[in-house]
């Protein structure tokens, strides 16, 4: 399926009637450059769309999440988000939120997690924008539209721009994959939980209704 996406002529296509847009569907090998201030833009003018973008400035749309998907997320937000609440040492976001990385790619993972040092280490500005950071913890919560080898890729770099701990969880393949710098990576067989470890301590993650039902 392609990415539908509007482009503005430079010029007025009619005297007098401003400039119009016209719609453009792109195959799913093109991929859009746009500079960080483009992209910062895009994502204001379309807030019902959910972008990255990499740290070569390729822009990637990717498509509303389905029900399954969609409920599984709010079950796994909403579990991170209340034990970041109870534990009071750091802050939990959810899929809305853009991470600039050390190599300038913009990443939204499913669900993160900073320090309470790194939260309040920000200005009110940085705050309101996309956080100026990687994520010490983050999630990447599969749906059947994303491919296997490309969330690979973006959790391999979350490590490499200094996340501590990632998870990539497979509901279609019943498996979770654990990232940790300098170790391999960990393939865990329809586990029924998924700990923080020293990153969240006291943090587990019960899969019911995230990986399994």
């Amino acid at each position: 399926m392609g990415i539908s996406a509007k482009v503005r002529p430079r010029k007025k296509l009619e005297p007098g009637k401003g400039v119009q847009s016209v719609a453009l569907t792109l195959p799913e090998e093109v991929r859009l450059g746009v500079t960080h201030e483009d992209f910062q833009r895009l994502c204001r003018e379309n807030p019902e769309l959910r972008l990255e973008r990499t740290a070569d400035g390729e822009l990637i749309a990717m498509a509303p999440a389905g029900g399954d998907s969609g409920r599984s997320n709010a079950k796994l937000t909403a579990r991170l988000v209340g034990w970041a609440e109870a534990d009071g040492t750091g802050e939990a976001f959810d899929c809305a939120t853009g991470f600039i990385l050390p190599n300038g790619a913009i990443r939204a993972p499913d669900a993160a997690w900073i320090p309470r040092t790194k939260w309040d280490s920000l200005t009110t500005a940085q705050r309101r924008g996309f956080l100026p950071l990687c994520p010490d913890f983050a999630v990447e919560l599969r749906s059947p539209s994303d491919a296997v080898a490309e969330l690979r890729r973006k959790m391999k770099e979350y490590i490499a721009q200094g996340t501590r701990l990632a998870w990539f969880i497979d509901p279609d393949r019943g498996k979770a994959e654990i990232y940790r710098p300098g170790r391999p990576v960990e393939v865990l067989d329809r586990p029924a939980t998924l700990s923080g470890e020293d990153v969240l301590p006291g943090f587990v993650l019960d899969l019911k209704g995230i990986l399994f039902d």
